[in-house]
C-alpha cells in the first residue's frame, strides 16, 4: 500500500482552519478579501533552465535569462513573512540552483520565519549550497524522470552524463544530511510516462539503496493550458492506477513510494467544484521577472497578474488594484472548465467546495 505521510497526494489546508474560514467568509466582498494573504508562495529565482524536458509545462515562457536579485528578495521576503506567508518553494519556470545566491536566499527566507523548500533537477550545485542551505530547508525534491541515463537524456533533452551528475549530487546531499543530523527531507519525483513506465522500480531502488533518499513520488502528467508540448495530452493513466500496490514492497522504515493514484483517478472524473476558491487567496506565484501572479497555470495571462515586486512592495501588490481586478474576475467570470485539470490547488478547492456547499446530509451529526 502506498504511504504518504506528507500528504503529497492530498492537501494540508485542514491544518490552517483560520485561513480557510477567512476565505469562505469573503463571500464576494473585496474589502474582506483584501487582507487575506497566501499561506504558500512559489518563487522562480531564475527564468533560465539547463534542461529542455519534453513534458515541460512552462516551455511557452521561453527560459529567459532573467533572475531576481538577492537584494530585492531580502526586502520582499521578510515582508511576506510579516504579512502571513508561511512557506515558499523556490522552483518556477527555471532551474533554481542556477542562481548563484540561492544558498543566501534560502538562509534569508528561513531567518524571516518562513519554511523553505526547493524543487530542482540537481544537476548543478552552487558553491556552498549543501553546507549552507540544506540545514535551513524543510525539503528538497529532485525531478529525475527515468531509471536509466538513456531514457533520462531523452526525456530531459540533455546529455546522459547529467543523470550520473544528479545522482552524485543527491548522494552528496544525503551524506551531509546524515553527517550533520539534519531534518531536511530529501526526495525525488518521476512523472509517469509511456517512455519511463518500465523504469519506475529501477529508479525507486536507486533512490532507496544507492542514494539514500527518504521517498520517491510517482505522479501523472497534467496538460498545461498554454504549453507548446501536447505530447502527453491524451495519455491514459487508468491503466496505472493499481501500480502503486505492485511498488509497495519497496517501502521500508526509512524509504517509501508516494504513488499518486488518487490524482490519476481524478483525471477520469468530471465531478468538480464550480469555482476556484484558492485564487487569489491561499497561494501566489512570483516569476523571475518579478511579476506576481495568482495562479501558476495562467502565467503571462494579465487577468492573473497583480503587479511586480521590482516596482512595489508585496503588500501594495496584494492589496492593490491589480489583485482586486483579479479577484473580481475569478469570482464572477472565470470558467474553471478552462482551468488546468489537477492543478496545484485542486484538492484544496474540492475541500473548500465541500464546506461551502454542505453536500453531506445530516452534517450536524458530527
Amino acid at each position: 500500500m502506498s504511504r504518504d505521510p506528507y500528504r503529497i497526494d492530498a492537501h494540508k489546508l485542514i491544518y490552517h482552519p483560520e485561513r480557510a474560514a477567512r476565505v469562505l467568509a469573503v463571500n464576494g466582498d473585496w474589502e474582506r478579501a483584501r487582507s487575506v494573504y497566501p499561506i504558500y508562495m512559489e518563487i522562480a529565482p531564475v527564468g533560465a533552465c539547463n534542461h529542455r524536458c519534453v513534458f515541460c509545462a512552462v516551455d511557452y515562457i521561453g527560459y529567459q535569462s532573467v533572475r531576481l536579485s538577492y537584494e530585492l528578495l531580502a526586502q520582499r521576503v521578510p515582508e511576506m513573512g510579516r504579512l502571513g506567508v508561511k512557506s515558499i518553494m523556490y522552483a518556477g519556470e527555471g532551474e533554481p540552483l542556477l542562481h548563484k545566491d540561492i544558498a543566501r536566499i534560502v538562509t534569508m527566507t528561513k531567518d524571516a520565519g518562513i519554511d523553505v523548500a526547493i524543487t530542482t533537477n540537481a544537476t548543478v550545485l552552487p558553491s556552498g549550497f549543501i553546507e549552507q542551505a540544506l540545514a535551513r530547508l524543510s525539503w528538497l525534491k529532485v525531478s529525475i524522470n527515468a531509471g536509466t541515463a538513456a531514457t533520462y537524456a531523452a526525456l530531459h533533452q540533455t546529455k546522459a552524463a547529467d543523470f550520473d551528475k544528479a545522482i552524485e549530487n543527491m548522494i552528496a546531499m544525503v551524506r551531509q544530511k546524515r553527517a550533520s543530523n539534519l531534518e531536511c527531507t530529501l526526495g525525488a519525483q518521476i512523472l509517469l510516462l509511456q517512455e519511463n513506465q518500465h523504469e519506475v522500480e529501477t529508479l525507486a531502488k536507486l533512490c532507496r539503496d544507492e542514494i539514500g533518499l527518504d521517498y520517491l513520488v510517482v505522479k501523472p502528467y497534467s496538460q498545461h493550458l498554454f504549453s507548446k508540448t501536447q505530447r502527453y495530452k491524451e495519455f491514459d493513466y487508468q491503466q496505472f492506477v493499481s501500480q502503486g500496490e505492485s511498488l509497495a514492497h519497496l517501502n521500508t522504515e526509512k524509504f517509501f513510494i508516494v504513488f499518486r493514484g488518487h490524482t490519476m483517478q481524478k483525471l477520469a472524473t468530471t465531478q468538480r467544484y464550480h469555482r476556484c476558491h484558492a485564487t487569489p487567496f491561499l497561494w501566489g506565484f512570483i516569476m523571475a521577472t518579478g511579476t506576481v501572479s495568482g495562479c501558476s497555470a495562467f502565467l503571462l495571462d494579465q487577468r492573473f497578474e497583480y503587479g511586480n515586486i521590482n516596482d512595489h512592495t508585496f503588500q501594495e501588490i496584494w492589496e492593490g488594484e491589480g489583485r482586486r481586478r483579479g479577484f473580481e474576475f475569478v469570482m464572477n467570470q472565470l470558467d474553471i472548465s478552462e482551468c488546468r485539470v489537477n492543478c496545484r490547488m485542486d484538492e484544496i478547492n474540492r475541500y473548500l467546495h465541500q464546506i461551502e456547499t454542505r453536500l453531506v446530509p445530516h452534517m450536524n451529526f458530527i
